[in-house]
């Protein structure tokens, strides 16, 4: 990944030279300064990429882990919880890496302590809009 980023900023380097062979007054007058000035814009970059990675994709993710994991230590006897396969159910027993789950009348389960995504929570039912049948 950092070779192609690498790659892809070469591409975009102003060349340090006039301009491919022709006479010094017609490149635009003092080409050489601007291939300075861009490569020191081109190192910027690099860690200005580096940290908007990091506060847009693995700041938010540690996060959402961190709370994942809170969950799974606090976890008793009694919560709805729902698996990431998408069971739901009640913890009957829990230890320190198994947890019973109750899914239906006599119906036990056990599933690895890490394997249970959240609390269960009911979802909000949103009032169904009606539709016009009127076709005038």
């Amino acid at each position: 990944m950092l070779l192609s980023i690498l790659e892809l900023l070469w591409w975009f380097q102003p060349e340090a030279s006039g301009g491919g062979g022709a006479p010094a007054g017609a490149s635009g007058g003092g080409g050489g300064g601007a291939g300075c000035a861009g490569g020191s814009t081109q190192l910027l970059m690099i860690p200005l990429m580096i940290a908007v990675f990091y506060f847009l994709i693995l700041r938010p993710q540690q996060k959402q882990q961190r709370a994942t994991d809170d969950l799974q230590k606090s976890l008793k006897r009694g919560d709805k919880v729902r698996t990431t396969s998408g069971i739901r159910g009640e913890v009957a027993e829990i230890n320190e890496r198994d947890v019973n789950l109750i899914i239906a009348d006599r119906v036990k389960i056990n599933v690895l302590r890490t394997h249970v995504a959240g609390l269960d929570t009911a979802p909000a039912t949103a009032p169904v809009a009606e539709s016009k049948t009127d076709n005038k």
